[in-house]
């Protein structure tokens, strides 16, 4: 699919990879709305690209539903999603003050994987009353999972199974959303240099871009979002979970 003249909505868009994506869309002609919980960064961006910024709680139902609503208004029907809302918490199952409190994994889980999926829901249900482009496509759906999906360490219960479940709703939707000519795919980063690996001293980000095999580096948002570029052109990837990690894989540590 090209994305010139088309609805794109990206969660999380106010920075990082959701804003590197929105970035990458916006420059390819595509009509950009930006999600996030933080106002001053979604409208920074929305205002920066030309779209439209929309602020709210990804796993709010009535929220999302209202800014589908929304962007369709303004945008037309919406022919991809990306989703790049997310948290993360560090903290063992049992610490020094006894087992993890359930409401902080309640809340990890809320907002990565819930709001993945409510997210997914309604933008399958507005690209399945779309009009069909070439080969019957209507639409692209991605999430971002996590390389924690697969190798989770010490102190990430919470957030490698909010990941790990967005990796394996990938296919069961894909199957689902095949008859309405929706593919789903998901990206599973590595380390990258978000805003918040960007707060850490230089060499702490230059010992963590050292483990990686090949580029021995942090990887970079514009990479993620080419990738969710070249996902959406690329008609015959669906209900993929891909790697972006430049061959690491996490110790327990």
């Amino acid at each position: 699919m090209k994305v010139a003249g088309h609805s794109v909505i990206v969660t999380g868009g106010g920075s990082g990879l959701g804003a590197a994506t929105a970035e990458h869309f916006a420059k390819d002609g595509a009509k950009v709305t930006i999600i996030d919980m933080n106002s001053q960064a979604a409208h920074a961006v929305a205002q920066r690209l030309g779209g439209l910024a929309i602020v709210g709680d990804v796993a709010d139902e009535s929220a999302m539903a209202e800014a589908f609503e929304t962007s369709l208004a303004q945008h037309g029907p919406c022919r991809v999603v990306v989703n790049c809302a997310g948290i993360g918490v560090a903290k063992r199952v049992v610490g020094r003050d006894g087992p993890m409190p359930l409401a902080e994994f309640e809340r990890v889980i809320r907002i990565n994987l819930i709001g993945s999926f409510n997210i997914m829901r309604l933008a399958a249900t507005q690209m399945s009353k779309a009009d069909s482009l070439e080969e019957g496509e209507r639409g692209v759906i991605i999430s971002t999972s996590s390389v924690a999906a697969f190798e989770g360490q010490l102190g990430q219960a919470a957030y490698a199974a909010s990941k790990g479940g967005i990796a394996a709703l990938t296919l069961p939707v894909a199957r689902e959303l095949a008859a309405f000519g929706i593919r789903v795919l998901t990206i599973a980063p590595g380390l990258f240099l978000t805003p918040l690996l960007q707060t850490l001293p230089d060499d702490v980000q230059k010992s963590l871009g050292a483990s990686i095999p090949f580029p021995s580096r942090l990887g970079l948002p514009e990479e993620f979002a080419a990738l969710a570029a070249h996902m959406v052109e690329n008609r015959f990837l669906n209900g993929e979970t891909i790697r972006l990690d430049g061959a690491l894989r996490l110790p327990p540590k």
